[in-house]
C-alpha cells in the first residue's frame, strides 16, 4: 500500500508538479476577502482594456483572459499560467500589472468549464474546490489548452508574435514543462515551481529558464541543485534567485498591504529581475 501511495506521490510531482502550501488552507477568511476586493477594485479602475476570449477546445470551451497594454509599438506577448488556485483576481491583477508594463498577455483559466456548472474559477465554491479541480485535470489536455493560447497570442495583431511564458506554483512548474514541448517560447519564468525530472525532456528545452523561489520554501528549493546540475549537463540555460525570508507564493502574498516584509522585498525584486530578462 506504501508503494502505491509513493507512486501516486511521485508522479504528480514529476508530471504535474503539484503546489501543497499548508498554510493556504489556514488562510484567514476576512484577510482574504479583503484582498479580493482590493484586488478587483484594481481590476475596475485599469484604464488598459481587459476582454475575456473563448477557445474551443474537444468540445469546451477555455476561456482566457488578455490585457492589452496602452502603447503605440507592438507590444511582446505573454502567456501567464496561474497557481492552483486557478485564475483568481490576484493572478489578473498581475496579468493587468505586467500589461501596464507594456506587455501584451493572455492568461487562460485552465479550469474553466472543467467542472459542471463552473465556467470560470470565480465560479468555484473556496480556494479548495480550485485547488481540487486543478490536481483532476489530464497533464496533455493543459498542454493543448497553453498551445491553443500560445497560437492566439502569438497571432494577435497587437504584438511581435515572440512569446514569452510566466508562471506561479503550479503554473511555474506547468511553464517549466511546457518548456520542454514548445522551443519556439522566448523565455521562462518560473516561479517557486519545480522541474520534470527526466534528462529526456529537459534536453528538449530551447530557451532560457529563470527561477524565482523563496528561501524558507525547502520543499521546492531542494530540487534546485539537481535541476540545475541537469541542465548544466546538457548545456541548458536555467539560471535561478532565492528570496531570503521569503515563503512560497510570495509574488502573491507581497502583493498584499499587510503581506509579511521578506514577501514584498521578494515581490519587488523578482519583479524587476523578470522584466529585466522579459524584455
Amino acid at each position: 500500500m506504501k508503494k502505491i501511495s509513493l507512486s501516486i506521490g511521485v508522479f504528480l510531482m514529476i508530471l504535474f508538479a503539484a503546489c501543497k502550501d499548508q498554510k493556504e488552507s489556514k488562510e484567514d477568511p476576512v484577510r482574504a476577502s479583503s484582498e479580493e476586493s482590493k484586488d478587483i477594485t484594481e481590476l475596475s479602475d485599469s484604464p488598459r482594456h481587459h476582454e475575456w476570449i473563448d477557445l474551443e477546445q474537444d468540445g469546451r470551451t477555455l476561456k482566457a483572459f488578455v490585457v492589452y497594454p496602452e502603447k503605440k509599438e507592438k507590444a511582446k506577448p505573454v502567456l501567464v499560467i496561474h497557481e492552483n488556485r486557478g485564475l483568481n483576481d490576484w493572478a489578473r491583477v498581475f496579468a493587468d500589472k505586467l500589461a501596464e508594463k507594456g506587455y501584451l498577455v493572455i492568461a487562460p483559466d485552465l479550469i474553466s468549464n472543467t467542472v459542471p456548472g463552473k465556467e470560470l474559477t470565480s465560479d468555484m465554491d473556496s480556494p479548495d474546490e480550485a485547488r481540487t479541480a486543478i490536481y483532476r485535470l489530464d497533464p496533455e489536455q493543459v498542454t493543448k489548452d497553453l498551445d491553443a493560447c500560445y497560437d492566439y497570442i502569438r497571432k494577435d495583431p497587437a504584438g511581435t508574435g515572440e512569446v514569452a511564458v510566466v508562471g506561479f506554483c503550479w503554473g511555474g512548474s506547468q511553464t517549466f514543462r511546457y518548456a520542454t514541448h514548445n522551443p519556439e517560447i522566448t523565455s521562462a519564468h518560473v516561479f517557486y515551481g519545480t522541474a520534470p525530472e527526466a534528462d529526456s525532456l529537459l534536453a528538449k528545452i530551447e530557451t532560457p529558464v529563470y527561477g524565482y523561489y523563496g528561501g524558507n520554501d525547502n520543499r521546492v528549493n531542494s530540487t534546485l541543485e539537481r535541476t540545475k546540475a541537469q541542465m548544466d549537463s546538457l548545456g541548458k540555460a536555467f539560471e535561478y534567485e532565492i528570496y531570503e525570508n521569503a515563503g512560497h507564493a510570495f509574488m502573491r502574498s507581497g502583493h498584499e498591504a499587510n503581506g509579511e516584509p521578506g514577501n514584498k522585498k521578494a515581490h519587488d525584486q523578482a519583479w524587476d529581475r523578470m522584466l529585466k530578462f522579459l524584455k
